[in-house]
């Protein structure tokens, strides 16, 4: 659903703009140094697997937040799915006192237009180009981004719009709702309510920060 929601027009007309989303990722990095960090002092116990889990939270994107910590930290995926989601709700009140204090006005009237048209060929042929590397170089990666490039490409191709309505709005509400129950039945109230679980709150949010700035 998220993959025939997504335009790459934008970044295949300007690739440039890569190296933002790039820039974005070093939420993650410094949200799993915190975290090891925290680990270091004594404060909270956190091994380098959930540490690893409880970083991709500054990603933005639930669904790879679950995926990932139901590979590597199954005992947090409640508290990590919960921050995510959250987190993600709350962007209209994290970002903007950060936009404000990292730019001028003058930088948030700048109007980004599209640099040039680009072709239906090549939106074709991305998500499938994207797929085939992400295969060779990240298998482990491939189911989840198997999905979104599948997604992308019934949107691009334009032979089954029908398809393409149905996962982008009625096939993700639903599977929306059986995520958020599946999640919330593992979230048992004593294994929820300790210290790792205010911790990972905690940089969660930080990851949210950084990846904004």
């Amino acid at each position: 659903g998220v993959g025939a929601m997504t335009d790459f027009g934008p970044l295949l007309a300007n690739p440039r703009t890569l190296l933002l989303g790039a820039a974005a990722q070093f939420g993650i990095f410094a949200t799993v140094l915190g975290a090891l960090t925290l680990n270091y002092f004594g404060l909270i116990a956190f091994t380098l697997p959930q540490a690893a889990a409880i970083g991709i939270i500054g990603g933005a994107d639930g669904p790879t937040a679950i995926y990932l910590s139901g590979k590597l930290a199954p005992e947090l995926l409640g508290a990590i799915a919960v921050a995510a989601y959250s987190y993600m709700a709350l962007v209209p009140l994290i970002q903007p006192p950060i936009m404000k204090a990292l730019t001028s006005e003058t930088e948030r009237k700048i109007r980004m237009v599209q640099l040039r048209t680009v072709s239906k060929r090549e939106k074709i042929l991305f998500p499938v180009v994207l797929l085939m590397l992400v295969a060779l170089l990240l298998p482990d990666a491939a189911p989840l981004l198997g999905m979104f490039c599948f997604g992308n490409l019934m949107r691009e191709s334009g032979v089954v719009e029908r398809l393409s309505d149905t996962v982008q709005n009625g096939l993700i509400n639903i599977v929306t709702i059986f995520l958020g129950l599946s999640v919330g039945a593992k979230l048992v109230a004593d294994k929820f309510l300790q210290p790792q679980t205010l911790g990972i709150l905690l940089l969660g949010v930080i990851a949210f920060g950084i990846g904004t700035a």
